[in-house]
C-alpha cells in the first residue's frame, strides 16, 4: 500500500514516539490527524513540522478515557479528511503503583486509555476504512504485555491484553482492514533521563543486541506494516532481541 494521497490517525502524536511515527508516515506522503490529549502548543508544533513535508495536518484534542471524545475525535476526522486509511493507537498513559495499592480509580483509569480507548478506537476506524475501500491499523504496546514489572501491573494487564486484541481485530475484520502490533523496547528513556547519561547506557548493556533503539527504528516497523498488504495479526518486536529473554 503506497502512503502518498493517504489520512493516517496517529493518537499521542504530539510528542515523543507518537510525533515521530506521524512525521514519518507524513514524510512518506500521508495527511496526518494529530491527535493529543492536553499537549495543545506541542501539538500544533508537531503539525507545523508534518505541513512542511507539504502534507495537511490536523490538531485534534480528545480525552481517550471518555467514549464520547472518542466520538467526537472520529466525528472531526471524517469532516477534515476525505477517508481514513491508517490508525496507530499510540496514545498511552505509563502508570506505577504498588500491586496492592491499585485501587478500583486506578485501574480503570489505566484500562480506559490503554485498552477501551484502542478498542473504541479500532471499531470506528473500521466503518470509515471499509467505506474507503480497506485500511490498516497498527497498535503500540511494549515489553510489559510480555513480563511482569514490579509496580506495572495494570500498565502490563493493559499492554497484554492489546496483544490480543490486535489478533481478534486482525482475525475478524479481514480482509478489508489489517491490524498489527509493534512492541518497542528501550528506545526512550523515561522524561527527565538523558539518554546520553550512565542510566540509559546501562540500560542499552542488557539488550542483546548492546544498546538502546532509535526512534526511527520503530517508526520504520510502523510503515513496514503499513505497507505490506500481506501481513496482519502480527506482534512485532523492535527490542534489539530483549524478547528472546522474556519468560
Amino acid at each position: 500500500m503506497e502512503l502518498a494521497g493517504k489520512t493516517a490517525l496517529v493518537t499521542g502524536s504530539a510528542r515523543r514516539l507518537g510525533k515521530a511515527i506521524a512525521l514519518e508516515l507524513a514524510s512518506r506522503g500521508a495527511s496526518i490527524v494529530v491527535h493529543y490529549g492536553s499537549s495543545e502548543e506541542a501539538a500544533r508544533e508537531t503539525a507545523a513540522d508534518i505541513e512542511a513535508l507539504g502534507v495537511s495536518a490536523w490538531p485534534v484534542q480528545a480525552d481517550l478515557r471518555a467514549p464520547a471524545d472518542i466520538e467526537r475525535l472520529f466525528d472531526r476526522v471524517e469532516e477534515l479528511s476525505r477517508g481514513l486509511t491508517v490508525l496507530v493507537n499510540n496514545a498511552s498513559s505509563f502508570e506505577s503503583e504498588p500491586f496492592l495499592e491499585i485501587d478500583v480509580e486506578s485501574w480503570d483509569k489505566v484500562l480506559a486509555l490503554n485498552l477501551r480507548a484502542p478498542f473504541l478506537c479500532i471499531q470506528r476506524a473500521t466503518a470509515m476504512m471499509r467505506a474507503a475501500g480497506g485500511g490498516v491499523i497498527i497498535n503500540i504496546a511494549d515489553r510489559s504485555a510480555f513480563e511482569p514489572w514490579k509496580k506495572f501491573a495494570h500498565h502490563g494487564t493493559s499492554k497484554a491484553a492489546l496483544v490480543q486484541l490486535t489478533r481478534a481485530a486482525a482475525h475478524e475484520l479481514a480482509p478489508e482492514v489489517r491490524v498489527n502490533c509493534v512492541v518497542p523496547g528501550a528506545i526512550l528513556p523515561p522524561p527527565g533521563i538523558s539518554e546520553s547519561g550512565e542510566f540509559w547506557r546501562k540500560r542499552g548493556d542488557v539488550v542483546p543486541l548492546g544498546r538502546t533503539g532509535t526512534k526511527g527504528e520503530v517508526t520504520a516497523a510502523v510503515v513496514f506494516l503499513a505497507c505490506n498488504e500481506f501481513i496482519t495479526g502480527a506482534v512485532l518486536p523492535v527490542d534489539g532481541g530483549e524478547h528472546l529473554k522474556a519468560p
